[in-house]
């Protein structure tokens, strides 16, 4: 079982081929229909579909009030350690960038969970960066351990792990995992991923079976977006979470939509992602996923997610921090600059002028 196989059937399909004989008769067709499929999700991705991303919009937002209801689920990101062993292009967690590593002690974390328990949030993710020596998974065990004395939900960002790896982590008391792939193309994606143990593309493209075969409740996946085409990357993150739903029936799948921003290295985007773009991917897989969730994160200006919650969007981090120990040490450098910061209190007012209600808190840890 792997994905990879589905995606070399698409390794010499002509993505611009087909968007050229798209006609406008074509996108209302795949409007009109109840279950989409993965040729009619690309549809829904092509730039002729763009003359028609307010119906498309009006459809997502009514398909996803029939399956979410008028709710949202608050998150907040922990990093636990910013040491790394890979040299990503893209990310200011880069071994070659200068900045203070660090990860946190038992006391250290304690002190940042409580800050963000009193917020109210009961659902996490913890993120290290990819250096076993520095980040094992017993010291990410250990710090769930920490954590579920003050959270409901913990999910992981992490490195890729084994099976068996993943299974250890559940046990300790995690329920899902976020993996992106940056990248589907395994040409650019080596490109990119200049030396390091995230230069396997395969392992890593493969991590949410594995941690899905190991329990995991809730299984995340996404592109970076801005590394190649975003049309191509956002069909094959949806292939990618479809695939997943249909291996793993009862673990609940979702994708992320994260566009590149401003980091400690200054790599630029290849190719520049504009809000429509992010509307027309989020509002397409709504359609082609009625029950998939849609992460999104603090990457977004405020005014971008205000917007973007009634299209589809049904996790959304607040009160947000990239750096190791922000909350406790505001002058620590982050993994990359976030363009809403606004704290739990805020996001839960604007779902509330939006007829919306905030969830805190919808799973409970049983270990």
């Amino acid at each position: 079982m792997s994905f990879l196989a589905e995606l070399q059937n698409y390794q010499i399909f002509d993505f611009n081929a087909f968007f050229s004989t798209l006609t406008d008769r074509d996108i209302t067709g795949v409007l009109n229909k109840d279950r989409l499929t993965a040729v009619d999700f690309l549809t829904l991705l092509s730039p002729k579909a763009e003359n028609h991303l307010e119906a498309i919009a009006q459809k997502a937002h009514r398909v996803t009030l029939q399956h979410f209801g008028k709710t949202v689920l608050l998150f907040t990101p922990i990093y636990l350690a910013n040491y790394c062993t890979n040299q990503c292009v893209y990310c200011g967690f880069n071994i070659t960038n200068q900045l203070d590593r660090k990860k946190m002690s038992m006391e250290e974390l304690e002190v940042e969970a409580r800050i963000i328990a009193e917020t109210g949030l009961k659902h996490i993710i913890i993120l290290t960066g990819d250096s076993r020596e520095h980040s094992p998974v017993s010291y990410i065990s250990e710090c769930v351990k920490v954590l579920k004395k003050h959270f409901s939900s913990i999910m992981i960002e992490v490195y890729s792990l084994t099976e068996e790896e993943y299974r250890e982590l559940v046990n300790a008391g995690i329920d899902g995992v976020t993996m992106f792939q940056e990248v589907y193309d395994a040409d650019i994606y080596s490109e990119l991923h200049l030396a390091g143990p995230k230069r396997n593309y395969r392992f890593r493209l493969e991590a949410p079976e594995r941690s899905g075969a190991a329990g995991c409740r809730t299984l995340n996946v996404g592109a970076l977006l801005g590394l190649d085409d975003w049309r191509k990357e956002a069909f094959f993150t949806g292939l990618h979470a479809a695939y997943l739903q249909q291996n793993f029936p009862d673990a609940e799948i979702s994708i992320s939509t994260p566009r590149m921003r401003p980091h400690l290295g200054g790599f630029p985007p290849k190719v520049i992602v504009n809000d429509s773009n992010i509307v027309q991917y989020t509002t397409a897989f709504r359609l082609f996923m009625p029950r998939g969730g849609i992460t999104l994160s603090s990457r977004e200006t405020p005014k971008m997610r205000d917007h973007l919650i009634k299209l589809g969007v049904t996790k959304i981090s607040a009160g947000a921090c990239t750096a190791v120990g922000g909350r406790s040490h505001p002058e620590e450098t982050g993994q990359f600059d976030i363009s809403d910061d606004r704290s739990v209190a805020e996001m839960a007012a604007m779902l509330y002028e939006q007829g919306y209600q905030p969830v805190f808190k919808d799973w409970q840890l049983l270990v």
